[in-house]
């Protein structure tokens, strides 16, 4: 059997249409790590990138916290999970941070172009990021932000270029390293990923994006997102991520940190599509000053098994934080996820908006936690979780946790769970419809609410695949 065959559990006919995201290359790299994790590995990632001695040394208190944790038990089973045969740090035989597409490899960009990146890049993007196994392949900001002192660059070169803010940044406030046993193991491991400061008043009239590609088989990748918005600044950014489909597992441990300070307002859109073989066990988190905003908008519908609860701290008075997003998981799957709020300062705001589609046997599941700290006086929250199961094959749960320690405040919560009747149905088809459109309408109907909230390009393509992963689901 090939190691690229692709997962069929459920009975219908139907196969997903994967093949812009289940393309694999040739494997062209210019290292290519052993399989598992050791100290000799931590030491030269660090070496290879150049890094500063305190960056090894917060590599190394990675390593050492992750050996000393325990494996969550309290949520999907991660048993199956063996680092030993993972590959965890791998560099495609291609020059780092191209500005031009015509300066990477003709088989990496050609994955780029199916995923239709190059395309948004001229028509909707402000600039973007393409990272290939553990490095950025192409990087490139349009000159007219550039010019406004826009900073959008990868990681390892923010860290070369801007260390005063890599040592006050990165992995301190926002995502401690003993945070749990992944963030441990991202800190000893990240490669990649995005740095972005906008300074003071600057608004980002269009997105920033960035994509992250996994291609060889029992794989790993520890991108670093750290995005900082100044004082009354603005920001967009999107990311996507996708791999092709193995029978091996591979392993996604992101870590994203923002940082949005007095009156600045930042939006994190995100699509990851991982393959059906990949643990997503990805940390996302914002601290938020006076008057600041962070919103949220998430798509998970790839992955095996996805751990993954945005979390926004509200550290300053008057500001907020809304979450939305939308879970899908088929026949394999089990996608566990939600959003985390700490109100802190006064007057305080959040919303959370969950909704989730389990299909085939799929599990999903709604984790929340909504923290209130004593002197965070008015706050106010509202929590909203809605589960849609296609048929009795199907699990939806919902565990919303609230630890409140300050009397006047507002907060609301409500949950449903439900599946598409005959009832329903039946009514459309009386109306014209065909049984898979009637199943489309309702769906998307559901869906709205997130997909509004997208780019019109992405609000296409999360509908789309959704689309794919539902057809027949009532056959």
């Amino acid at each position: 059997m090939s190691d690229t065959t692709e997962f069929s559990q459920d009975k219908s006919p139907f196969q997903i249409d994967r093949s812009r995201f289940d393309h694999v290359n040739q494997e062209h790299l210019a290292y290519k790590a052993p399989l598992g994790l050791s100290e000799e590995l931590v030491r030269d990632i660090s070496k290879t990138k150049g890094e500063p001695e305190w960056m090894l040394e917060k590599r190394l208190e990675g390593l050492r916290t992750f050996n000393a944790m325990p494996i969550p038990t309290w949520g999907p089973d991660l048993s199956d999970l063996d680092l030993s045969q993972l590959h965890l740090f791998m560099r495609p035989k291609a020059k780092q941070n191209a500005r031009k597409w015509e300066d990477v490899p003709e088989d990496i960009r050609g994955t780029f172009d199916k995923l239709g990146i190059p395309e948004a890049e001229k028509k909707a993007l402000a600039g973007v990021g393409a990272q290939y196994e553990s490095e950025v392949v192409y990087h490139n900001l349009k000159k007219e932000w550039e010019d406004q002192g826009v900073v959008f660059m990868d990681c390892d070169e923010g860290l070369r270029t801007h260390p005063e803010m890599f040592q006050k940044y990165f992995m301190t406030s926002c995502i401690p390293i003993n945070l749990h046993k992944f963030t441990a193991l991202h800190a000893a491991l990240w490669s990649g990923g995005t740095f972005i400061y906008i300074p003071p008043k600057v608004k980002l009239e269009i997105p920033l994006q960035a994509y992250f590609r996994m291609n060889a088989k029992q794989g790993g990748q520890f991108e670093h997102t750290l995005i900082i918005v100044d004082e009354g600044a603005e920001l967009h950014y999107i990311e996507g991520c996708s791999a092709p489909q193995y029978l091996s597992n591979s392993l996604h441990a992101g870590g994203v940190e923002i940082h949005v300070m007095k009156g600045a307002r930042a939006r994190y859109s995100s699509i990851e599509n991982w393959s059906k073989n990949t643990y997503n066990l990805n940390t996302k988190r914002a601290v938020v000053a006076e008057s600041g905003v962070i919103e949220w908008v998430n798509g998970n519908l790839g992955s095996k098994t996805t751990m993954l609860y945005p979390c926004s701290i509200l550290i300053g008075d008057r500001s907020r934080s809304d979450y939305i997003g939308i879970a899908y998981a088929g026949a394999g799957q089990n996608q566990d996820t939600g959003a985390k709020v700490i109100h802190v300062g006064k007057n305080t705001s959040s919303t959370i908006q969950a909704k989730s589609i389990s299909a085939y046997g799929g599990i999903t599941t709604y984790r929340g936690q909504l923290s209130v700290k004593k002197g965070a006086v008015n706050a106010k929250s509202s929590v909203r979780c809605d589960a849609l199961m296609m048929d009795d094959k199907s699990k939806s749960n919902t565990y919303p946790y609230m630890d409140i320690h300050q009397p006047k405040i507002d907060i609301a919560h409500e949950a449903t769970v439900g599946k598409i009747g005959s009832e329903q149905i039946f009514y459309l088809m009386s109306r014209g419809l065909s049984e898979d459109e009637a199943t489309k309408m309702i769906v998307s109907g559901f869906i709205e609410p997130v997909v509004k909230e997208l780019p019109l390009e992405y609000a296409v393509e999360l509908n789309r695949l959704i689309e794919l992963e539902m057809e027949g689901s009532l056959g």
